[in-house]
């Protein structure tokens, strides 16, 4: 394998690209010149090196002056309505929830979804990890919080049904004195379409009519 198709096949393995997109990658990065292919190269070596995962919602963060510990700049933000945790499948969706700035609260990254009720898929997504910072919210960076509301905020697809199903029945299981409610969105987000391509508008509207 020449280092050609061996580059084009690291890239079919990103998510939405096929074979004729990881081509024009490895074609247009052989067209640059050796300084940009060094910049390009350090880049991800410093993702990989600096880049942490927010200990309570497993949202990706670089530390610095601003969040010096374990805890994501949402997190952190004592302004933020702590008692409603949204649960969302990965890390675009909440980026594409924050950037319509109309949800307040917190976030917890699921990971994944479910194929199946396999065990094995089961262990993929964080949902035992999701129970365990509802129920002891301060053992993970955070104070201790009594949460009112979690909105299960995952893609109305087949797959993302199955999940939402799933978290919520999980959810029910947990034994709290203060008991809270679990909401969805509302159908503004069009079956099988994505948190992360809805526009601020539809995200408003979803987060609004949750129930």
């Amino acid at each position: 394998m020449d280092s050609i198709e061996k580059l084009a096949n690291i890239f079919k393995k990103f998510p939405t690209v096929g074979p004729r997109t990881a081509s024009r990658f490895v074609f247009y990065l052989m067209k640059q010149p050796k300084e940009k292919i060094e910049e390009f190269a350090q880049a991800i070596v410093e993702l990989k090196n600096q880049i942490k995962f927010c200990r309570f919602c497993f949202n990706p963060f670089q530390p610095d002056s601003t969040t010096p510990g374990e805890l994501c700049h949402i997190c952190q933000n004592a302004s933020r309505e702590r008692k409603i945790l949204c649960v969302v499948e990965k890390e675009t969706d909440l980026v594409s929830i924050e950037k319509a700035k109309k949800f307040k609260g917190i976030y917890f990254v699921l990971g994944g979804l479910l194929a199946s009720y396999k065990k094995e898929d089961m262990d993929k997504i964080r949902i035992e990890e999701l129970k365990e910072r509802i129920k002891e919210s301060y053992r993970f960076g955070m104070p201790k919080v009594d949460f009112e509301e979690v909105i299960i905020a995952i893609n109305p697809t087949p797959e993302g049904n199955a999940t939402s199903m799933y978290v919520e029945r999980e959810l029910k299981q947990i034994t709290s004195p203060t008991p809270f409610k679990i909401t969805h969105l509302a159908k503004g987000i069009p079956v099988g379409g994505e948190l992360e391509y809805a526009d601020d508008e539809t995200l408003e509207s979803a987060f609004e009519g949750r129930k």
